[in-house]
């Protein structure tokens, strides 16, 4: 198929587009070019600002596509520029949105696709169910053939997740354990959580290219292995420990997830959104619609697995290595207070 992807060097879509270039299909990206990402040299690129309908319109004129994918709008007047340009130009739409839209606090557990979408915690996931309300309507009055994902914590060999970050990597934190100073972690990190390799990500995603009937549907793509906080932590620590050939240990400050967002705020961090609209709370995932479309998904890297590539990877590419001594700072801060 003649694939459009608008983004592409993204945590989910390098993945996405390594896999898609691999079962052989023609794969167009789309993005400002200012993003580094190790892509197949394959690959078409188009430079443009995705959320500029002129600059869309030049780049893509006299282009029709299979399917369009779009990966970086967070906000209705981000999305529409595409949908006007690609109106009658593609023959599926997906457009990636948020499992954090999910209603919070959360009720009941498993979460499906039935759970209404309702976040009064962070603005960024009332934005991703506007778009969703949006491209609905398209396809219910004119027949807009959009399809909706929801990934929730997605992650790569370029980063390693972890709960609280500063305003850039989790590169900061990584260092703080290796030093061995403590690790904020919120609430008493016995809640339930969802981490999902971009690998096993990609496999169901692109399952669901080209497919009838998955067209007005939506669908979350995570793993079905939900564990703890201090599971995540602990997992860190044995990659820091087998990478570097020396014992790393979780220092863990537990911190109520209130106390961080109020401390936060002085040092101009706003966690509300982050932790009461997304990982203070137990998330446990139930994938059977998803598999219905795409039968042999099964996500198979286990976080330990994924962890230690991510370790592996981001302490030997100082390109991903990013000292936030701000960051350092708030954690030392809320250690103190404890």
């Amino acid at each position: 198929m003649k694939i459009l992807i608008l983004g592409g060097s993204g945590t989910i879509s390098t993945a996405i587009v390594k896999l898609l270039v691999e079962l052989g299909h023609e794969v167009f990206i789309l993005n400002r070019g200012k993003k580094k990402a190790d892509l197949p040299s394959d690959v078409h690129r188009i430079i443009s600002d995705c959320f500029d309908q002129k600059s869309l319109e030049e780049a893509l004129c006299g282009m029709k596509f299979d399917i369009a994918c779009h990966f970086v709008a967070k906000k209705l007047e981000q999305l529409t520029p595409a949908v006007n340009v690609l109106l009658n130009k593609v023959s599926q739409f997906v457009f990636i949105s948020s499992a954090s839209a999910y209603q919070k606090p959360v009720k009941s557990l498993p979460i499906t696709e039935k759970t209404p979408l309702e976040n009064p915690y962070w603005l960024y996931s009332r934005e991703k169910i506007q778009c969703e309300e949006y491209l609905m309507n398209l396809y219910y009055k004119e027949n807009f053939p959009v399809t909706i994902v929801r990934p929730s914590h997605t992650y790569c060999e370029r980063s390693v997740p972890m709960g609280i970050h500063g305003k850039g990597s989790t590169y900061q934190s990584l260092m703080r354990m290796i030093e061995g100073k403590s690790i904020i972690i919120h609430d008493n990190g016995s809640s339930l959580w969802a981490m999902t390799d971009s690998r096993d990500f990609a496999r169901a995603f692109v399952g669901l290219l080209g497919k009838r009937e998955a067209i007005g549907q939506a669908y979350h793509i995570t793993t079905d292995n939900s564990i703890s906080w201090n599971e995540i932590y602990n997992d860190i620590a044995k990659s820091l420990s087998s990478v570097l050939g020396r014992e790393i240990k979780v220092n863990a400050t537990y911190v109520p997830s209130s106390r961080i967002i109020e401390e936060g705020r002085a040092f101009g961090y706003d966690f509300e959104g982050p932790l009461l609209g997304d990982k203070a709370n137990s998330m446990v995932f139930d994938n059977s619609k998803v598999k219905s479309i795409v039968p042999d998904f099964e996500a198979t890297i286990s976080h330990l697995e994924g962890t230690m590539r991510a370790v592996e990877y981001v302490l030997t590419h100082p390109e991903y290595q990013d000292l936030d001594p701000d960051f350092d700072a708030f954690c030392d801060h809320l250690t103190k207070l404890k």
